[in-house]
């Protein structure tokens, strides 16, 4: 008799996620690996339900036979409270963008990290990093701020329409990194400081489709300037059309995107996936997405 041949359902929780690419690459990955795998996007706005449901919609994805889950804007910290088990790492950035659903319990990982600093350090392996903004400091804003300073950023600074929470992120980050310097600063002190940066990081979902629009005054971002922003729908946010007007180095959520769905195929696999067919499958998805509009 064969063995049994496992197979996986894996869903996506977030806002205006049902164009999102992830699932395809996902499922591409699998097929190419041979595995039996669906990925269903859940997303909030088509189901009307706000983002402290998602714990809530983890027990039913358990109850139906669901094997993991990602987790996305707005529920990458709230979800923390639903889960059994975190990760060091992810208990670390307080966030989680991946759920294990294991013998009944909930096992959250965070994979945005992993996959910033990867896309980081192929993508701009040589860009000055003494100063960086960085804008939002939420699920993915947390993971991005700790790669930032684990690829030697010196100087953090932290800008999040919620202040406290950015001051909660800076306290945070500096135990873990001593000798940087990390602060959370003010909407009136955002010019000064970008005027002494040399990169601008985005990570809030101003710049998405169902977003629209620049998280800051493109007039301060300058060609003295690199930009990152975590946003890959659409892959040219305003932010980074912006900087390659000026002839500046970008790095857009498509890098980040791979990265991070690398490592969460592995962590619901147990299996590697290969990252230039992923990256290679997430560009052609990204190119059919954009000629269909």
């Amino acid at each position: 008799m064969s063995a049994v041949h496992k197979s996986y359902l894996v869903g996506l929780i977030g806002d205006g996620i049902t164009q999102s690419l992830t699932p395809p690459m996902h499922e591409a990955e699998a097929a190419a690996q041979g595995l039996p795998y669906i990925y269903r996007p859940v997303d909030l706005t088509v189901l009307g339900r706000p983002g402290e449901d998602v714990g809530e919609l983890l027990r039913a994805g358990r109850d139906l036979g669901f094997n993991a889950f990602n987790i996305t804007h707005p529920c990458k910290q709230t979800v923390l409270q639903h889960l059994d088990h975190v990760s060091e790492r992810a208990q670390a950035l307080q966030a989680v963008n991946t759920v294990l659903i294991r013998d009944g319990k909930f096992v959250g990982h965070n994979t945005d990290q992993t996959g910033f600093s990867a896309a980081l350090a192929a993508e701009l392996p040589e860009v000055p990093k003494g100063r960086v903004v960085q804008l939002g400091t939420g699920g993915a804003g947390s993971a991005v701020a700790y790669a930032l300073l684990d690829s030697a950023v010196e100087h953090l600074s932290l800008l999040d329409l919620d202040q406290e929470r950015a001051q909660e992120r800076a306290a945070a980050l500096s135990r873990y990194f001593p000798d940087a310097v990390i602060e959370a600063v003010g909407q009136e002190d955002l010019a000064s400081h970008v005027a002494q940066a040399n990169g601008v990081v985005n990570c809030t979902p101003i710049g998405m489709h169902h977003h629209p629009g620049a998280p800051i005054n493109l007039g301060l971002v300058t060609a003295q300037h690199w930009v990152a922003d975590v946003i890959y729908l659409p892959v040219d946010t305003p932010l980074i059309r912006h900087a390659r007007s000026l002839g500046r180095p970008v790095l857009d959520g498509g890098a980040m995107a791979v990265g991070q769905a690398v490592d969460a195929f592995r962590l619901i696999t147990g299996r590697e996936a290969d990252r230039q067919r992923m990256r290679h499958h997430f560009l052609s998805l990204l190119a059919a997405q954009q000629g269909g509009r």
